[in-house]
């Protein structure tokens, strides 16, 4: 199934700076078979377990955290930039290569003791996905699992998760 997310996922060379290759799920979302096995690969990521929440981090990981939730019978919860959400937040910083960023979940949106299934496209250094799981576990919420649908495994994301549940549908050793 890996070779079936190679081969649809697109390349864009030097993007977004020169040196990066991107991996562009849209090629994903645009056909209807590839968007389909998509979903399903993932629900089959987390079908075993007892999901209360999806977490989608801003912004592709709304699309299929969404689904997620759908498929699950799970409420849908948004991670999001700073300002972004209308009711009272908590925050979580985190550092990028370049500077840091902020993100917000509002407090109210997961119960203390649900269990929680934390869902973006990418695994990159693993900041943006490190720092929801601190603020999933803020506000009281279990991590059951994080899920993604590309890792770029030659970042080491994966490090930042020790004693969690990750897993994704393709890896990508180099650049």
């Amino acid at each position: 199934m890996e070779d079936f997310f190679r081969k649809k996922i697109r390349n864009i060379p030097d993007f977004p700076k020169k040196g990066i290759m991107f991996r562009d799920i849209t090629t994903l979302l645009q056909d209807p078979e590839s968007l389909k096995k998509t979903a399903e690969a993932l629900f089959n990521l987390s079908s075993t377990l007892k999901i209360d929440k999806v977490v989608g981090i801003e912004s592709r990981g709304f699309i299929f955290g969404s689904i997620l939730a759908e498929k699950l019978g799970a409420g849908l919860v948004l991670v999001r930039k700073p300002g972004k959400l209308p009711s009272e937040t908590i925050s979580q910083s985190y550092t990028l290569e370049y500077g840091t960023d902020k993100l917000e979940i509002h407090k109210d949106a997961i119960v203390p003791g649900e269990q929680v299934l934390i869902h973006d496209d990418l695994l990159a250094t693993g900041g943006t996905a490190r720092a929801t799981c601190e603020l999933v576990e803020k506000v009281g919420g279990q991590i059951a699992q994080v899920s993604f649908i590309v890792e770029l495994s030659f970042l080491a994301g994966r490090d930042k998760f020790s004693g969690y549940k990750v897993d994704s549908l393709v890896k990508y050793d180099s650049e």
